[in-house]
């Protein structure tokens, strides 16, 4: 009975708070949530990552390790993809990232947060950097087909990761009043995004069901396989190894269908709008069962 009580205090804020976002998203659809992005991507993010990098106890060695389980995962996510969007006959470049570009920070900092305390977060902040990085990078070159390098020397994300690591490597203690400042920005930020999320789910649609169904299984489904594959083969344990667990089991992230709508077709941005909320609407379903199975085996 305890696990269950455990599951329900970890998933319940995340899900209220995306049903706050949705209620409001419903009530007013003219709703701005600009300032939500602008803050999220040049102040919030940046600080999530330096907050669960650099000051909940991670240390250098753990932060490399995860980071490369977790490259190790997206290839296996980018095999899934191309298998998949070769079986539904669509692009296997532009429609690959809400493959392999899961919602580790929206969706998922908060619940590792919740599931294993700034422990889990210095783990789930070390896997949602890459990604972060991938998104403004790879997600870009997928997106347009082409590579953009002045879209990494103007993301605040790719120097906050750069700060933090050379905080583990050389093992320097945040100033506190750093710690706090950051702190601060980091819950705020995770309930705004949150609450974007739910926002976001009123206003993407649905144009192709059936195969948004199939892809999203690929995302939520063989996610999680690919994240129990490599726990396995590399003989994980403990609460870092369920953080990348649920990490792998995210839906796709929303992040992809705004870098798509800059750079890709409309037929192209519909479709991954599509995947992202069939698979967030999936892992309302997949993620207990995932958060389930890494309380009770990975703690």
């Amino acid at each position: 009975m305890e696990i269950y009580i455990k599951l329900f205090e970890v998933l319940f804020p995340v899900f209220f708070v995306v049903g706050i976002g949705y209620y409001l998203g419903k009530k007013n659809p003219n709703l701005d949530t600009s300032f939500i992005t602008n803050f999220g991507a040049n102040i919030g993010s940046p600080a999530i990552i330096f907050y669960a990098v650099a000051t909940t106890g991670l240390t250098f060695e753990v932060f490399k390790s995860y980071f490369g389980y977790y490259l190790l995962a997206i290839m296996g996510f980018s095999i899934v993809g191309i298998i998949f969007l070769s079986i539904l006959k669509k692009d296997i470049v532009m429609e690959l990232p809400p493959f392999i570009l899961p919602n580790t920070g929206n969706m998922g900092l908060p619940i590792c947060l919740f599931a294993y305390g700034s422990q889990g977060l210095g783990v789930a902040g070390a896997i949602s950097s890459l990604i972060i990085l991938f998104h403004f990078t790879l997600g870009v070159f997928l997106a347009s087909k082409k590579f953009n390098f002045n879209v990494i020397i103007k993301s605040p994300s790719f120097y906050a990761v750069l700060i933090s690591v050379l905080f583990l490597y050389f093992d320097i203690e945040a100033p506190n009043f750093v710690i706090n400042t950051t702190m601060l920005l980091t819950y705020a930020t995770i309930f705004l995004i949150l609450m974007s999320l739910g926002i976001a789910l009123t206003r993407l649609k649905v144009f192709s069901f059936n195969k948004a169904l199939i892809s999203s299984i690929g995302r939520v489904v063989f996610g999680p396989v690919i994240g129990f594959g490599i726990i396995k083969f590399f003989n994980l344990n403990g609460y870092a190894a369920g953080v990348l667990l649920i990490q792998c089991s995210m839906p796709s992230a929303v992040l992809t269908y705004l870098v798509g709508s800059m750079y890709s077709p409309k037929k192209i941005v519909d479709n991954i709008a599509s995947m992202i909320v069939v698979s967030t609407l999936l892992s309302f379903v997949t993620i207990p069962i995932i958060v389930f199975i890494s309380l009770k085996y990975f703690f």
